[in-house]
């Protein structure tokens, strides 16, 4: 009897290892694929979401998203996929044009934010600003109406008279109705809008203050291979759990089920392969004895 609990004891240990070991090898890989660590983040808003009930293809709160390093990868705007001949014309990202890029908010230390890179103004070396994806080229401010429907009125997306202070990204969430034309960086939208608007209705860093256009540096990756649900239950486990979608939640447990009925199955296909061929052996056996 003592000997069958030691053996119980040593098998449990040899898969304790092989699990770590494992885990420790996909972190490992995916860390040196991405050249960023973490390698991967977990999506804690709605910002994103293309529909209430969650989809494939859009990030949702609860998803897993694969992270590059800025470093390794070209940042195409929603401009630069939207323009026509443009030679990112149709580039596409979770489920719309352009890419989704996780950045610090003014390059503070609160939690980034994961949202969509819908243009860029660049310092032009002559003086002004340029704006890739566009014939906007050394002006002194920024307007443009991006072909971009706006939830809240028969409208599209306007960017008017902004001044950057800097190059930068201006960002939004893919959500039509939280985000979308209520840009991160509201005063790009409307120069006349009041301090107490912008800082009411506009994003925020960790000292209150509205978030600027985003510099190369406060981007820490780019969102790249979306696992849906699995990030679900850190979000249970932190008290967030309630921003999963309840669709989420079904997928995540068709999921888990599989998983773990996965290798019973194939165990009792296995042993239905391996009976069949002793049978097969014992009829040979048999012949060859008559």
């Amino acid at each position: 009897m003592l000997d069958i609990r030691l053996l119980d004891i040593q098998v449990l240990k040899r898969e304790a290892i092989l699990a770590i070991g494992l885990v420790v090898l996909l972190l490992g890989s995916m860390t040196l694929a991405t050249g960023s660590y973490p390698p991967m983040v977990v999506v804690e808003s709605g910002s994103m979401s293309h529909d209430t009930d969650g989809s494939v293809g859009a990030i949702d709160p609860g998803d897993l998203v694969l992270v590059m390093n800025p470093s390794r990868v070209e940042i195409i705007t929603y401009l630069e996929a939207t323009k026509e001949g443009g030679e990112h014309e149709g580039y596409e990202t979770h489920g719309m044009a352009g890419d989704v890029i996780v950045y610090r908010k003014n390059g503070g230390n609160d939690t980034p934010v994961i949202h969509r890179a819908l243009l860029k103004a660049v310092a032009n070396p002559e003086g002004g600003w340029d704006v890739p994806g566009t014939d906007i080229v050394g002006v002194s401010e920024i307007t443009i109406e991006l072909d971009y429907d706006c939830f809240h009125g028969n409208t599209k997306l306007t960017i008017e008279r902004w001044v950057p202070a800097h190059e930068g990204y201006l960002t939004t969430g893919d959500n039509k109705w939280s985000n979308g034309c209520q840009i991160d960086q509201l005063r790009a939208r409307d120069p006349d809008l009041s301090e107490q608007q912008i800082r009411g209705q506009g994003l925020k860093d960790e000292h209150g203050q509205p978030v600027q256009a985003v510099k190369d540096e406060w981007v820490v990756g780019v969102a790249s291979l979306e696992l849906p649900w699995i990030g679900a239950i850190k979000l249970a486990a932190s008290g967030t759990g309630d921003q999963v979608p309840s669709k989420s939640w079904s997928r995540l447990l068709v999921v888990v089920a599989s998983i773990i009925t996965a290798p019973v199955v194939l165990e009792m296909i296995a042993d239905r392969i391996s009976g069949s061929r002793s049978d097969s052996d014992d009829e040979l056996g048999s012949s060859e004895e008559e």
